[in-house]
């Protein structure tokens, strides 16, 4: 028996110029589909960015520039900062910023652990009437109260043209910051403070080294909301410092400093980059805690 050979196809030789075509019609496609996924995404992006770029470049170009319809400089004048920054009071707001914001955070964060833990975890008589309280507080304008709380602050404390007044009240509990890190702390096994309890921790002992080591993403959340909303804050301190140049927040100097510089836009620019930039830093740096602590604070109500 003979074995029979089938004869071989000729190969087709292969034209010049096609060698990795379908690998590049892959990517094409590839790169097709990414963008018709992620339109919409960065879309949206570029309308909430390209503000922000707009900023940046009007504050390093010229009085004469900013005024014109060029968007790019023609010279970068990063001394534009440095003016802003010897703008006689910038450095005081400054200063009375950062006392607001973390003074006023570190106030916010240690008064509401622990209410926030009494509510999450004790089992007591006027439980759920405590917590629709703090809830329906939540819903209460800071604006139907400031007029007596003016009174109480100027006629009886004396502590009007400073920032006590806005910084004080943060001691004794913030309503929101309460309830988000209540709902946190409701996701974390009651397992864990049963274990602890059994190895002989009190409440408080349990709360410092079991709970808030495991609730920090929570504890984070309510930090840079804290932060956030004391920085940005124009309503406070005009007030309670408006009488009081040297107690001027960031937010509240701005103002003055727009009026005082309308024809210099550039500079404008730049001041209100110097007031933005910590808010984009500490954000950027700890969005991953940020975005873990208000995800999970709705898993169980």
């Amino acid at each position: 028996m003979t074995a029979t050979t089938l004869p071989r196809r000729p190969a087709r030789a292969r034209t010049p110029g096609t060698t990795g075509a379908p690998a590049a019609r892959g990517r094409r496609t590839r790169l097709l589909h990414w963008v018709a996924v992620h339109a919409v995404a960065v879309a949206a992006a570029l309308f909430f960015l390209l503000p922000f770029v707009f900023l940046f470049l009007t504050s390093v170009m010229t009085d004469d520039q900013a005024m014109s319809g060029d968007l790019w400089p023609h010279a970068w004048h990063w001394s534009n900062y440095a003016t802003v920054f010897t703008t006689p009071g910038f450095l005081d707001w400054w200063r009375n910023s950062l006392l607001y914001a973390g003074v006023g955070t570190l106030f916010t964060v240690c008064s509401a652990v622990p209410v926030a833990y009494a509510l999450a975890r004790f089992r007591f008589r006027g439980r759920r009437t405590a917590m629709m309280l703090v809830i329906a507080t939540m819903m209460l304008p800071p604006q139907v109260v400031v007029i007596p709380m003016y009174l109480v602050w100027a006629q009886q404390l004396h502590l009007t043209g400073s920032l006590w007044p806005l910084i004080v009240p943060m001691a004794f509990g913030d309503a929101y910051s309460i309830f988000l890190l209540r709902q946190f702390l409701l996701t974390i096994p009651p397992e864990y403070v049963e274990s602890a309890k059994v190895d002989g921790c009190g409440e408080l002992r349990t709360l410092l080294r079991i709970i808030v080591p495991m609730a920090r993403p929570g504890i984070a959340a309510i930090a840079l909301f804290q932060f956030f909303f004391c920085w940005n804050d124009y309503f406070g301190p005009q007030i309670y410092a408006a009488q009081n140049p040297a107690a001027w927040t960031l937010s509240y100097g701005l103002e003055s400093f727009k009026s005082a510089h309308s024809v210099n836009w550039n500079l404008t620019m730049a001041a209100t980059v110097l007031v933005m930039a910590p808010v984009i830093l500490v954000f950027f740096f700890a969005q991953k805690a940020f975005v873990e602590g208000v995800t999970l604070t709705g898993v169980k109500g």
